[in-house]
């Protein structure tokens, strides 16, 4: 697989903390949206990890087309 599968056309506002590390779903195969859990292992999209700088909440891209990394960037509002 070389294109994510739509996880969601919205995304999911996360609480993340301060120096923990996050592992992104980037195929969207994941039952654990918006974290991987390796169902990537029958195709080439591999998890993007996301280290948090702060303690806030965070708005992971559930559509997985985001040119932001594993951030929204708003292109799901397009699809």
């Amino acid at each position: 697989m070389s294109k994510p599968e739509i996880a969601s056309k919205t995304p999911f506002a996360t609480e993340v903390e301060k120096g923990k590390d996050y592992y992104w779903c980037s195929c969207g195969l994941s039952k654990s949206q918006p974290f991987c859990d390796g169902s990537h292992k029958s195709g080439t999209l591999t998890p993007i990890k996301f280290t948090a700088e702060e303690s806030k909440t965070v708005y992971f891209c559930g559509c997985k087309q985001s040119k932001n990394g594993a951030l929204c960037d708003g292109t799901h509002k397009g699809l």
